[in-house]
């Protein structure tokens, strides 16, 4: 079986942002946002914004 890559995991090095959506809600296995060998990168939390209904946005920038 050939190895399997997300494009996130293989364009890790040139992301420098994130926004990440969070919901209060757990729904099956879901799909890993990176694949690959473990190698942690390190982002900065620099707007987190919560909505009524339990959604969180949080924006992320590289260091």
């Amino acid at each position: 079986m050939p190895e399997r890559r997300l494009l996130a995991g293989t364009l890790l090095p040139e992301i420098d942002e994130l926004l990440i959506k969070t919901y209060p809600v757990i729904a099956g296995t879901g799909i890993p946002a990176v694949d690959g060998p473990f190698d942690p990168t390190v982002f900065d939390v620099t707007e987190r914004t919560a909505f009524p209904n339990g959604v969180t946005l949080t924006r992320l920038i590289h260091r």
